[in-house]
């Protein structure tokens, strides 16, 4: 028999992750001066939940999330943008063993593998493929997406740099440390 990759686990997790993307996305997002360019607190919830559920979840979070918050704050989804979403959330998913705060421990070296992973996928979405997606889907003027690009990126990596860490932090901490339980006489 075949495992499917959509556990009712992991269906929970894109439903409940989905909506409090949205939400953050909606409501706790700060605005950088940038036309429609803003510091998403968003993508650290985005980092935790891929990180716990894994790389499809964090792909459809990432997808059905930023087109929801797009279609109900501007009233129109933009596709280039989400795709960079779907695709963070994918790639910080595919790192999680790296890092993996299942067995109860986020030392030093996880959070250096997790802040390397994180800015890794997110510069390649927000400097490279967001802008490029831009100019090819919207034919946007290629000095506003890159600038846009490079200032969401920025601002994305140091968000979930900070509250990223702190959070996946926190989870380890509810989890029980690998080899903590000893038998009793």
């Amino acid at each position: 028999m075949k495992k499917s990759i959509f556990s009712t686990k992991t269906i929970v997790a894109i439903g409940i992750g989905t909506a409090l993307f949205v939400i953050l996305g909606r409501f706790a997002s700060i605005p950088t001066g940038i036309p429609n360019t803003s510091i998403e607190t968003n993508y650290a919830l985005l980092a935790l939940i891929s990180t716990i559920f894994g790389p499809i979840a964090g792909l459809f979070i990432g997808l059905i999330g930023h087109a929801l918050k797009d279609a109900i704050s501007y009233g129109s989804v933009w596709w280039s943008w989400v795709i960079v979403s779907a695709f963070i959330g994918l790639g910080i998913g595919l790192f999680r063993k790296m890092f993996s705060i299942q067995d109860g421990e986020f030392g030093r070296k996880k959070i250096i593998a997790f802040n390397i992973a994180q800015s890794s996928v997110q510069a390649i979405g927000w400097f490279i493929i967001a802008p490029i997606l831009d100019i090819l889907i919207y034919a946007e003027p290629a000095n506003k997406v890159f600038t846009q690009g490079i200032i969401a990126g920025i601002s994305n990596i140091i968000t979930v740099g900070i509250l990223g860490t702190f959070l996946l932090a926190a989870y380890a901490k509810t989890r029980t440390k690998k080899g903590s339980l000893s038998y009793e006489d």
